[in-house]
């Protein structure tokens, strides 16, 4: 009987053990033009007989994987073959992939183009790069950060040698000038600690774990995406686990997060998330005067209408907090200092709803989204907060938009259209005081100069509107891709001062395959941009507006390049680009170092 019971723990042993070595690769397929789902799509882990055929929803399974790293090759009669590397598989949880297949021509005969793996698209065919998740994970020094993991790209840079901050700069580009997409919807913010006016910050919001792309494009931007001078980031979430609840808690040296996802029911899933740093009480502990703490949050909720419309609610928010402590062993000078240190509380959100509703030929998104961020300052003398008496500054400010956005994406025959409209409601406000002097005493305390202090109080609202279109056809057998994109963005503020020139911004580019694996690439285009609400909504001393005759800020754009494919996972790219704004800048830059070299000279000569 113990010999008949030993056998069996032994049987079950290995059947755990077995399951727990095992993961799932699943996901859809869907045509990438018009979203259609593709039925009897094959696909098939490289090295394996592991494999999967799609179903009638155009959906995959490929179940008992053993962990590891894998190349998934998709084949379609009709569609370009594509490989997926890298796929990492680990014990007992699933991989997600949502791929989308371009229909191969039928005039392919006379010349063999290749099929690009690495993000181009037809209104984008250079200077854009893309991230899979598992490049972003295994990034030295990511830290599971996106913003991180962007600063290493060809041409992008961090704030001037400072690795603790997340601030784009962008081919010369201001960290402002920067936009990104969550799954369609803009969200201002995606760091913690945010500079009004930009988005940088020492850490990232975003859950890592929920992304299944990144692509950051840093020119020929498409003519649906607005108020861009630098960059876009797309980041594309995967959908939640349609067949079982899972989760994971990740526990490191600065913080504490927890992932849940899984389905609701057969037409709905979801996927959130929360995480809360402890660097103040570690900062604490080692006796540090700084004493950092945030939270964030994030969501996302797909739900399947019917076969042709999908919605999907996506959430992202922070709050943060930033105080400041004497140390143990201070000095009193050290003390004072950091007692006059001001305290910093900010909080932000973004919420969206897109719905997508597939049409003949093509699709429609319509996107109704709200972003609000708050950030106050408070400092008071001797640090003796809530004391009225002591303040010596006070600053809050908050910045919300509402936005509507309608896309509208169609490709018959060899014609690829997409036209759309948006509109915004934004608000802005911000109460200022501050002590700019203190208070002057004679020796038996009489008043020589009283305290002089300063106050500010703005609000502002107005209205965004733009619209677009662009048509996009291949030629010449399909060696020559052609794209010409027109944008008219306006607003109720600076009506009076933008004329057509401000608020038009055509592009154009072209791409040329002079060899199978060779493409020549090219784009020229005017973008523009309004100024941050902290320059529009600015006051004088009278509480008049300083700045509504402002103009948008314009950025034309000339870039091109040589594109070389050697294999299907290997891309060398040459490009030159050229941006009036970062030539302005550099022209600005060079009559500042010449004025100081000629005051250098003035004081040598001014010594002999």
């Amino acid at each position: 009987m113990k010999r008949q019971i030993a056998i069996f723990a032994l049987l079950l042993l290995s059947k755990v053990t077995l399951a727990q070595n095992t993961g799932v690769v699943f996901g859809s397929v869907k045509d990438k033009y018009t979203q259609e789902v593709l039925i009897g799509v094959t696909l098939q882990l490289e090295g394996t007989q592991l494999g999967a055929v799609t179903d009638l929803d155009g959906r995959f399974k490929i179940a008992n994987v053993p962990s590891s790293s894998y190349n998934l090759k998709v084949n379609y009669l009709g569609y370009e073959s594509q490989t997926f590397y890298n796929i990492v598989v680990t014990s007992g949880n699933s991989s997600e992939l949502n791929i989308d297949l371009e229909a191969a021509s039928s005039k392919l005969k006379e010349v063999q183009i290749t099929a690009n793996t690495f993000g181009k698209r037809l209104e984008s065919p250079l200077s854009i790069q893309s991230l899979t998740i598992e490049e972003i994970r295994n990034n030295p020094g990511g830290n599971y950060d996106i913003s991180k993991v962007i600063q290493v790209l060809p041409g992008v840079g961090g704030t001037g040698g400072n690795a603790a901050r997340n601030d784009l700069i962008v081919r010369g580009g201001a960290p402002s000038e920067n936009i990104y997409y969550l799954d369609g919807v803009e969200v201002p913010q995606i760091n913690h600690f945010s500079t009004q006016g930009s988005s940088g910050g020492p850490q990232g919001i975003l859950n890592v774990s929920f992304i299944e792309d990144v692509s950051l494009s840093t020119s020929s931007f498409a003519a649906k995406y607005e108020n861009a001078l630098s960059s876009i980031m797309q980041i594309r979430q995967r959908d939640g686990n349609p067949e079982k609840m899972e989760g994971n808690i990740r526990l490191s040296s600065t913080e504490l997060a927890l992932s849940l996802e899984g389905p609701i029911n057969k037409k709905t899933t979801y996927m959130l998330s929360a995480r809360r740093s402890y660097l103040d009480f570690f900062f604490k502990l080692i006796d540090l005067p700084i004493r950092p703490n945030y939270w964030d949050f994030q969501y996302k909720v797909t739900h399947k209408i019917n076969d042709k419309t999908t919605l999907t609610a996506i959430g992202l928010g922070a709050i943060d907090e930033f105080t400041f402590a004497v140390p143990k062993e201070s000095d009193p000078t050290k003390e004072y200092i950091i007692r006059a240190y001001p305290t910093i509380n900010q909080w932000n959100y973004t919420v969206g709803f897109t719905l997508k509703r597939l049409v003949q030929n093509g699709y429609y998104n319509v996107t109704l989204s709200r972003n609000m961020f708050n950030n106050q300052l408070d400092q008071f003398e001797d640090a003796d907060f809530g004391n009225e008496s002591k303040r010596t500054f006070k600053s809050v400010s908050n910045e919300i938009e509402n936005k509507l956005r309608l896309d509208v994406n169609k490709f018959v025959n060899e014609w690829k259209f997409s036209y759309g409209l948006s509109s915004q409601y934004v608000k802005y406000n911000n109460d200022l005081f501050a002590k700019v002097a203190n208070e002057v005493t004679d020796s038996v305390g009489g008043i020589i100069q009283p305290a002089v202090y300063t106050s500010f109080v703005t609000a502002i609202d107005f209205m965004k509107y733009g619209a677009f279109a662009s048509v996009n056809r291949k030629v010449l057998n399909e060696k020559l891709s052609l794209t010409l994109g027109l944008r008219l963005d306006g607003n109720s503020f600076t009506a009076s001062a933008n004329g057509f020139k401000e608020i038009f911004s055509p592009r154009f580019s072209v791409s040329y395959a002079v060899k199978p694996k060779i493409n020549i690439n090219a784009t020229v285009g005017r973008y523009n941009k309004v100024p941050v609400y902290t320059i529009l909504g600015y006051r004088n001393s009278a509480g008049e507006l300083e700045n509504s005759d402002v103009k948008n800020i314009i950025s034309d754009h000339i870039a091109g390049g040589l594109e070389f494919l050697p294999t299907p996972s290997l891309r060398i790219t040459v490009e030159g680009f050229i941006n009036s704004i970062a030539t302005i800048r550099f022209q600005l830059l060079r009559e500042y170092l010449l004025q100081i070299l000629e005051l250098i000279l003035e004081r040598l000569a001014m010594k002999q």
